[in-house]
């Protein structure tokens, strides 16, 4: 059980920071496009990263030296380009949350964001697989702790995207989501500014 705790405790706060996922999370509770299908695939992508890091796979990571820079560039790359597109969802101005009336984004075209965001991230694979998968090392019982790190993803991303829409009331104004969309891009710039620094 100490395991478990332990995982738990070190999935929940590798992915407590805001970060391009979690923002684009955030994005959908509040509009409430698609949630359960949003967060179940960022919970599922996060079990399945801290599967192959207990498993060994940073081990790979580590062997194959040009992986990494390729991950990075790429990951860089993708995310000036959505921090660039929040930008300009910024600068038009005009979005407000509405309910009614309102064309949604495709489930596809959603759940293919949420995929790039995740395992186009470099972040990801050096947090989640091997940070948290050499600290996994350390345990005897490596099941309880990836089990406790999945979990976490789970709790996570689950009261993240369906916390989200408490907020509704206040995207009702277009000056909210201006100051979200211009968050989203900055948060997004950023990342990939240290992914290339």
């Amino acid at each position: 059980m100490q395991a478990a705790f332990a995982g738990f405790a070190l999935g929940f706060s590798l992915i407590l920071a805001i970060g391009a996922q979690n923002a684009f999370v955030l994005r959908q509770g509040i509009r409430r496009e698609y949630v359960f299908a949003t967060c179940l695939t960022c919970a599922v992508s996060d079990a399945l990263l801290i599967a192959a890091g207990v498993a060994g796979f940073g081990a790979l990571a580590e062997a194959v030296p040009w992986l990494e820079t390729v991950m990075r560039y790429g990951g860089a790359a993708f995310l000036f380009w959505y921090g660039a597109r929040n930008f300009r969802a910024a600068w038009q101005g005009g979005a407000a949350l509405r309910t009614e009336g309102q064309a949604k984004a495709s489930l596809k075209a959603i759940l293919a964001t949420v995929l790039m965001l995740t395992w186009l991230n470099p972040h990801v694979y050096l947090d989640t697989v091997v940070l948290l998968g050499s600290i996994s090392a350390g345990w005897e019982d490596k099941v309880s702790f990836a089990l406790g790190a999945m979990s976490a993803s789970f709790v996570f991303f689950f009261s993240l995207g369906y916390g989200a829409q408490f907020l509704t009331p206040v995207f009702a104004r277009p000056k909210a989501w201006q100051i979200l969309d211009g968050f989203v891009g900055l948060t997004m710039w950023a990342i990939a500014v240290k992914l290339l620094v």
